[in-house]
């Protein structure tokens, strides 16, 4: 069973440490992760100003998308608001994809909450989450 996992980058680069923990857990219960950042922070290490603007989005996000589709499950980490989070646990309900919401926010959307299986307050409650409910 795999799991994709979602969470902000774009203004967190630096602050990536959560994949790691999140990595950790789903391998401990017996998922394959698939974790965009692995494929994508080689493109935010880069310096030139706007390199944004070069960056071609349909490509980018359509990655995203079919990794959503290959996995049995998504994991989104918000911390914050974050545009990709949001549009990635979206696609994944539209997809039949059960979800899990590691939800910081004080009052999450109606759109977090309506699109998540299972809301968690932090990272502590995610190993049973995943061995209880999944």
């Amino acid at each position: 069973m795999k799991i994709f996992v979602s969470g902000p980058i774009q203004g967190m680069e630096t602050k990536q440490d959560y994949r790691d923990i999140i990595r950790q857990i789903c391998i401990q219960c017996g998922f394959e992760v698939v974790d965009p950042w692995e494929r994508e922070k080689v493109i935010y290490k880069r310096t030139k100003s706007g390199w944004w603007n070069d960056v071609p989005a349909k490509d980018f996000i359509r990655r995203d998308l079919e990794d959503i589709e290959k996995c049995d499950f998504v994991i989104a980490y918000f911390p914050r608001i974050s545009a990709g989070t949001c549009m990635e646990l979206f696609y994944a309900k539209l997809k039949g994809k059960k979800t899990i919401c590691i939800c910081k926010i004080k009052n999450p959307s109606p759109w977090i909450v309506a699109h998540s299986d299972v809301i968690l307050k932090d990272l502590d409650k995610l190993k049973s989450a995943l061995r209880q409910k999944f």
